[in-house]
């Protein structure tokens, strides 16, 4: 008996093993799109990999790809079409997963506004944020509805998105996206119709992709960690309403109305299998770049993203 509680006490007395370190920059300050790796960290997944994930929000959403490429953290989030831009420029990036796995921009109407269709937007007022990609976007949809960019007038609304619309002070907007501004309008009384970009002449991808340095990525620590947020995916597609009391329990900030409406609808947008690369919808989305004249070539998908799960 004594052997028993001496070995016990041995036991006891050893330090658990020390678990990887990792740091991963969010896109932004911490919203329901980031549901997956909240909730893996709350349920003890990421520790069960024997990672330690380190959190942090920027404070310039242009700055985690930045700090994903100097080496400064392991991860990052990023979006799908500025990687391909940011890679052209030879920032040394790849995508090694996926969070959001479908487009969350839209072209955002008032719905009781004189804009039924995206041809209706000819002589109209169109406000964005950001030059570049969503100039793209947006030509790409007028195009399809035959109209040009030269049909519309662009105003830099800079990120005052849904308030410009529901003043009037334009009568669209490209950016916007259909799990926010759709309910955040609503809650402010104001009904809202979102064009999306996937049904009007622009080919699918991945809104949210984690990103990393190629050349000095841990991958197997990627792995654990996109097996982390794979398991957590699967606990909140099964139990909505609990991930959601874990997810919104972290902070007061995040239990309102626009951020409960806000899981709701991204909820079936999380990817599945992060880790998973479709290899054909990077390269599509390469050559609408290249049309849209934001690319001067087409360059390979391994120089775009990587998929860690094959073996």
């Amino acid at each position: 008996m004594k052997l028993v509680t001496l070995i016990a006490a041995l036991l006891a007395a050893t330090p658990a093993l020390a678990q990887d370190r990792m740091t991963l920059m969010l896109d932004w300050f911490v919203n329901p799109d980031h549901g997956p790796i909240i909730v893996a960290r709350e349920k003890g997944y990421f520790a069960d990999q024997g990672l330690e994930v380190e959190i942090i929000a920027p404070a310039d959403p242009s700055d985690p790809p930045k700090m994903a490429a100097a080496g400064r953290a392991d991860l990052a989030i990023s979006y799908q079409p500025q990687l391909h831009l940011q890679v052209a420029e030879g920032m040394p990036l790849t995508r090694v997963g996926t969070l959001v796995a479908t487009p969350l921009n839209c072209l955002l109407v008032r719905a009781d506004g004189p804009v039924k269709e995206v041809a209706d937007l000819k002589g109209r007022k169109v406000g964005f944020s950001v030059a570049g990609f969503e100039d793209a976007l947006l030509g790409a949809m007028l195009g399809q509805s035959g109209l040009s960019a030269e049909d519309v007038e662009l105003i830099n609304i800079n990120w005052s998105l849904s308030p410009s619309l529901m003043s009037g002070q334009v009568d669209a907007v490209i950016g916007a996206f259909r799990n926010f501004e759709l309910n955040q309008m609503e809650i402010e009384g104001v009904e809202g119709r979102c064009f999306y970009p996937e049904e009007h002449g622009v080919p699918a991808y991945d809104e949210l992709v984690y990103v990393a340095n190629p050349e000095t990525m841990d991958a197997d620590r990627i792995r654990r960690f996109l097996a982390a947020t794979e398991k957590a995916t699967q606990f909140i597609v099964n139990h909505p309403q609990e991930s959601w009391e874990i997810f919104s329990g972290t902070s007061a900030e995040l239990r309102d109305e626009l951020n409960e409406k806000a899981w709701a609808d991204t909820l079936p947008r999380f990817a599945l299998r992060p880790a998973a690369l479709d290899r054909g919808r990077y390269a599509r989305f390469e050559s609408f770049l290249v049309e849209a004249g934001l690319l001067t070539e087409a360059k390979p998908v391994e120089r775009i993203a990587v998929d860690l799960g094959a073996r």
